[in-house]
């Protein structure tokens, strides 16, 4: 069985610092694929692993101190921001992927796009950093702080609108990939181990797309959470059915993990069930992922459902 390439693609709503989406291409099919396309593709995607969570963390770094408005001097702590790794790479490998066939020109546009946004956010908060890390607040009474904010709030709004436009292209290409493969399983081998894991994972990502939507809606919520919950019972009563593949314990005990934390967070949902203000400040200081019935907490358990399909699902 091939692996999921493992892609970490964390999307935000910057107001609020809140993980919403991961992504996990499948393996192109042999088909339908050639070896340049999918270099092309593992480019737009090595950038967005590399560079875009960082760059919604130092958003979340900042405004867990800062007000919307930007810093008065007045704080009680003052934390800064972060810094991003070197973008030059990024534009470096995004300008070769543009250049190669097959051309798509609005994938192209939006990966220029985000090349752009990231490289003009660099310096910003490198800047941003430099002045914080330092304490220079301390020497001009927050004046550097207070014009540098509406910089940082425009850079950080020009990334995140061109990192959801590159995702979204890459989603899309994805989604296709994923339908294509769970197809040519099926033809080649039946509804056997193969294809219900593979039907798992696509299950496991609509799940996670309708439950941080901007907007869910219980009923697409439910019916997903349903279909995945009927695709984890179809992997276990599949393993080692008449001599196919015994599946391994951490695979399944994570794509059970995975399914415990959604119906929790569609609980919190349906039921409308608020978060604690402890619950809050771990959600927007990074500790998200130990907030039971939470995106972040979502999206940990994803991430590791691709960790163990990578290692192997007989592990």
């Amino acid at each position: 069985m091939k692996p999921f390439h493992r892609i970490v693609l964390v999307a935000a709503t910057l107001a609020l610092g809140l993980p919403l989406i991961g992504l996990s291409p499948l393996p192109a099919s042999a088909a339908s694929e050639t070896s340049p396309a999918v270099e092309k593709m593992n480019a737009y995607v090595g950038c967005i692993n590399r560079l875009s969570e960082r760059s919604y963390d130092s958003r979340r770094r900042y405004f867990s101190w800062a007000k919307p408005s930007g810093p008065t001097g007045k704080e009680r702590i003052i934390y800064g921001t972060y810094t991003i790794y070197d973008t030059s790479d990024c534009r470096k490998k995004v300008e070769a992927a543009n250049a190669m066939e097959p051309h798509d020109a609005e994938l192209e546009a939006a990966a220029s796009a985000y090349a752009d946004a990231v490289s003009k956010l660099e310096p910003l908060l490198k800047e941003a950093d430099d002045y914080y890390s330092q304490e220079n607040y301390k020497d001009d009474k927050m004046a550097k702080g207070k014009a540098m904010h509406p910089k940082l709030v425009a850079a950080w709004d020009a990334f995140g609108a061109a990192d959801k436009k590159l995702r979204a292209g890459i989603e899309a290409i994805n989604d296709k990939r994923a339908q294509e493969r769970l197809s040519e399983i099926e033809s080649k081998e039946g509804r056997k181990v193969n294809y219900h894991v593979a039907a798992l994972m696509i299950h496991a990502k609509r799940v996670l797309r309708a439950e941080t939507a901007d907007k869910p809606d219980i009923a697409k919520i439910t019916q997903a959470l349903n279909d995945y919950e009927a695709s984890v019972k179809a992997v276990e009563d599949a393993s080692g059915k008449d001599g196919d593949v015994k599946l391994g314990s951490f695979f399944t005990g994570n794509a059970k993990s995975y399914l415990t934390t959604a119906k929790q967070l569609m609980r919190r949902i349906r039921d409308k069930t608020p978060y604690s203000s402890g619950d809050r400040m771990m959600m927007g200081g990074g500790g998200g992922w130990m907030v039971e019935g939470s995106p972040p907490r979502l999206l940990r358990d994803y991430n590791q459902l691709i960790d163990s399909y990578n290692r192997g699902v007989k592990i």
